[in-house]
């Protein structure tokens, strides 16, 4: 098994949780005491971790908010992933960046994001095909996150564009899962809010873990993604969620509600077959 998978696997096990946190501060919402500091996303980060850590498999900073402060916001991100590899080593990190461009271009994100921070993983995006995500594929010993069925409301405008007869996003999970998976570092980005999207999404990827944004403030029905989205082995998926764990009032409640929501449902799921 890739390395980084194995690494999720065994986080989820070790703590029996599928929770992902996405650390995606902005300024303006984040406590006061934070703001006056000379590093205000990484002390903030660095509290969410510590309230959140014993209920996450994976941790999914959003590449954009820290680049919107331009280097004092890379830098801290930097710092946030080097308290990660320090305190946490067993937590899986997800470069939310959703890249993948062409030649020389994708070998600076690999560097960038695998090499100089550290990553475990990052998301990519299909659209330039396999040529663009060679760089990514290539290394073994990290995992790619390819999009595939987003959670946002308009998704469908392209990826329910018919090639031969099927959605786009059937088109996108048969050839990453069948053709461009050849050495198991591929997972699928699959929103939370298209349960049966997701549905035919496991068929034709079984073994395939996804990351499921959506559960929350965008909507998503969690029982309904765990019925379609668990894999044979109750596990399978990465459920991820931002804003209500980070700006809650109690962010270890937050965390540990929705990672004992998601075993619950999964034992009246197992308990229904």
């Amino acid at each position: 098994m890739n390395p980084i998978l194995r690494k999720y696997e065994d986080r989820v096990e070790a703590i029996q949780s599928l929770l992902c946190v996405g650390l995606d501060p902005v300024l303006q919402q984040i406590p006061q005491k934070f703001q006056n500091t000379s590093a205000p996303f990484f002390e903030f980060n660095k509290l969410i971790i510590e309230k959140t850590a014993e209920y996450t498999a994976a941790y999914k900073p959003n590449i954009a908010f820290y680049e919107a402060r331009g280097s004092q916001g890379l830098r801290e991100l930097e710092q946030t992933m080097e308290y990660l590899h320090d305190r946490h080593p067993d937590i899986v990190t997800i470069c939310d960046a959703k890249r993948a461009d062409l030649a020389n271009t994708n070998k600076a994100y690999v560097a960038a994001i695998f090499d100089h921070m550290g990553f475990d993983s990052v998301t990519l995006h299909p659209y330039l095909g396999r040529e663009a995500l060679a760089p990514f594929l290539d290394r073994h010993d990290k995992a790619c996150i390819i999009l595939c069925r987003t959670s946002n409301p308009g998704a469908a405008e392209i990826q329910d564009l018919k090639v031969e007869g099927s959605p786009l996003w059937q088109t996108i999970a048969d050839r990453v899962a069948n053709h461009w998976d050849t050495d198991g570092n591929c997972m699928l980005v699959v929103g939370a809010t298209y349960s049966d999207e997701m549905r035919r999404i496991r068929a034709i990827a079984p073994t395939t873990t996804f990351l499921v944004p959506g559960i929350g403030a965008q909507g998503g029905d969690l029982t309904a993604v765990l019925t379609a989205g668990l894999d044979k082995n109750g596990r399978g998926l990465m459920i991820s969620s931002s804003r209500e764990i980070i700006y809650a009032e109690d962010p270890a409640a937050a965390a540990r509600n929705l990672r004992d929501a998601i075993n619950i449902a999964k034992e009246d799921i197992h308990a229904a077959h």
